[in-house]
């Protein structure tokens, strides 16, 4: 029984499977988006989420942590510089997969995995009340004005 012990093995070795990750991460930060299997996207979502919210601390030892993942120094730069600060308001969910289908030759399920855009934010809706022309209007339906705001920038 394998209680406790969480991750897919993806048929592989752990050093193998660990470089795989590491590699899928850094491909991911530095394009932005990558297309990989359900599984593998799922798994790679854990180690994206992590280093973004390393990238979101900011200091020293966490740059030195998210480096020991993501061997590329330009990639590490990249996201404590731009990637991280667009997320600083959000308290995770820094990823999105969309599944696209199968895989023409071995028919293994295909996710695109993506970082969410930062800048969607909705925007806060304002109910405001009508005072009725007549009577009848207010018993026929309720008369409220949804009133739209656009978001601070």
């Amino acid at each position: 029984m394998r209680h406790g012990k969480a991750g897919r093995r993806l048929g592989r070795k752990t050093s193998h499977r660990v470089a795989m990750f590491r590699n899928m991460v850094t491909s991911l930060l530095e394009h932005g988006k990558i297309t990989t299997t359900d599984s593998k996207a799922k798994e790679i979502r854990v180690v994206a989420e992590r280093m973004i919210t390393l990238g979101k601390r900011g200091d020293l030892h966490s740059m030195r942590l998210a480096a020991s993942v993501i061997r590329v120094k330009s990639v590490v730069t990249k996201l404590f510089s731009t990637i991280a600060p667009c997320y600083k308001e959000r308290l995770g969910g820094y990823t999105r997969i969309i599944k696209l289908g199968i895989r023409q030759g071995d028919a293994a399920p295909l996710s695109q995995i993506e970082l969410v855009e930062a800048e969607m934010k909705p925007s806060k809706v304002k109910l405001t009340p009508v005072k009725p022309k007549h009577v009848a209007a207010v018993i026929a339906e309720p008369a409220v004005e949804v009133v739209s705001e656009p978001a601070a920038a």
